[in-house]
């Protein structure tokens, strides 16, 4: 239980970092990038992998390129449900996914050198790493 509290806390601050980097997101306080990383979460865990079950063919053809497609749409869904999160298109969503994964694929790395990294990788690009 206490990982899931520190995967859902790590993702939030990152959540609220992205929303401060990319322009088209938006994390308007504390609450918002909490429910968004528990949005993002559970979305990922069902909406992406349905995504890639279906892309299958199209992500194989293009090497895997086409989850970074995945990974927006299901940010875009993500912030369609929280209200203080919000994405204003697929540009903005293209680059905030690709952020957070690159954030959370470092916090991994770092964390995995002391051993908890099974803890903090949210798994954005855990599907094209992993």
């Amino acid at each position: 239980m206490t990982g899931i509290l520190i995967q859902v806390a790590v993702n939030a601050v990152l959540l609220w970092i992205v929303g401060q980097l990319v322009t088209g997101i938006e994390v308007r306080d504390g609450k918002a990038a909490i429910f968004g990383a528990i949005v993002l979460g559970l979305a990922q865990m069902t909406l992406g992998k349905v995504l890639m079950l279906i892309a299958l063919p199209i992500t194989f053809l293009t090497f895997g390129l086409f989850l970074f497609v995945i990974n927006a749409v299901v940010l875009m869904t993500a912030a369609a449900f929280v209200d203080g999160f919000d994405v204003d298109g697929f540009g903005s969503a293209f680059w905030g996914s690709l952020a957070l994964g690159v954030m959370n694929l470092v916090i991994g790395m770092v964390m995995g050198a002391v051993g908890l990294a099974s803890t903090v990788v949210f798994g954005t690009l855990g599907a094209i790493f992993g």
